[in-house]
């Protein structure tokens, strides 16, 4: 799997997994239920991931949606 997006913003998120899911790429909201644990306050971020053989097409999509600024670059996996 692919990380796509990392953020805090739920609509963000939200979006960018109707944008996919809508154009038939399987994604994955990572890290989504540890909400439970932080009380909603947002404090630790989610990740949207997709198969390593969809991230190109995603990123194109997401791109083309307007959101790519909040991709993460592919070459360097640990920073924003």
């Amino acid at each position: 799997m692919i990380e796509l997006i990392r953020t805090n913003d739920l609509v963000l998120i939200g979006f960018a997994e109707s944008l996919l899911t809508g154009a038939e790429i399987p994604v994955l909201v990572a890290d989504n239920h540890i909400s439970v644990m932080e009380g909603m306050i947002g404090a630790f971020p989610r990740r949207l991931l997709v198969p390593e053989d969809h991230a190109r097409q995603a990123r194109r999509i997401l791109t083309d949606a307007g959101l790519a600024h909040e991709l993460r670059d592919p070459r360097e996996p640990g920073r924003p």
